[in-house]
């Protein structure tokens, strides 16, 4: 199936889902995260320097082949996932942490995004190149910061509008993320680089699979002191912006070697974080 294809979907699926948190929340929710100094630095050492040492870690010990090397780099290089909101009501986490989070991480991206690509293509050698931050720009103001401030707009200067499609938007929202998982798991059964990928017990597959526990496990002990900030943190931290990181592969003539290991993680990384969620759900139950 085309790249470009699976691109425009992503994008679609993701401005949907921004716009939907932008016409359901405040500026003052969107923000809130601003305001707890400490959780934000426990949450941005997470999602943005212990999951990518993570990778470093690996890409260092494993002889990981090139294109899986890149796609785990660009991936651990791709924070604050706009979908991470609709997954962490898998496992209640808390909405306005979770969204003030994704806000926050796509902000940083635009810097945080090529610096961590310089530092991998600096001491690995990957076929990868530098990304600027106005490529980085582009795409996170299309697809976040673009649906995000058009919902804050209309809530701001027509409510009832605002009230009126709020619901629909988000259905329609909820019907495209279902979409796209569907989607992503065809891609998986008809494409031959990700059959040779997901090969069971394959080093790439062990490496994916290492990279999302990990992710898990930061978020959780550093998402505290409340369940359902260690659980938002948890899923911030393993869903990573696929589509920001298929639009860096898009940017490079062979990017398309990366492809399968991005999609790939979205697969394992759903794999997962399932079961987590459940364990996170029910804990919040005996509450």
């Amino acid at each position: 199936m085309d790249n470009v294809i699976v691109l425009s979907f992503f994008t679609l699926t993701i401005f949907s889902l921004v716009l939907a948190i932008g016409l359901n929340s405040s500026l003052e929710q969107l923000t809130s995260l601003w305001r707890k100094p400490e959780l934000l630095v426990r949450s941005l050492l997470a999602a943005i320097v212990l999951v990518p040492l993570v990778v470093f870690i690996l890409l260092w010990l494993l002889d990981l082949p090139p294109g899986v090397a890149a796609g785990l780099s660009i991936l651990a290089a791709s924070p604050g996932a706009p979908v991470m909101t609709k997954r962490s009501q898998m496992a209640r986490g808390d909405p306005t942490y979770v969204a003030s989070l994704q806000l926050t991480l796509a902000m940083l991206a635009v810097l945080v995004t090529p610096l961590t690509l310089a530092v991998f293509y600096a001491l690995f050698e990957l076929p990868i190149e530098r990304v600027s931050p106005f490529q980085v720009l582009l795409q996170v103001g299309e697809v976040t910061f673009l649906p995000a401030i058009a919902g804050l707009l209309i809530q701001r200067f027509a409510p009832r509008i605002a009230a009126s499609i709020a619901r629909p938007v988000q259905v329609i929202a909820n019907a495209l993320f279902l979409l796209l998982l569907a989607l992503v798991v065809v891609i998986l059964a008809i494409t031959p680089d990700l059959r040779q990928t997901l090969n069971l017990g394959g080093l790439s597959v062990s490496a994916i699979l290492i990279m999302a526990a990990a992710a898990i496990a930061i978020g959780h002990f550093l998402g505290g002191p409340t369940r359902q900030q260690r659980s938002a943190l948890a899923i911030a931290c393993i869903a990573r912006n696929v589509g920001l990181a298929l639009f860096i592969a898009a940017l490079f003539d062979y990017g398309q070697m990366f492809v399968p290991t991005i999609l790939a993680y979205v697969l394992l990384g759903f794999i997962v974080a399932f079961p987590y969620s459940l364990w996170s759900k029910r804990r919040m139950t005996t509450l």
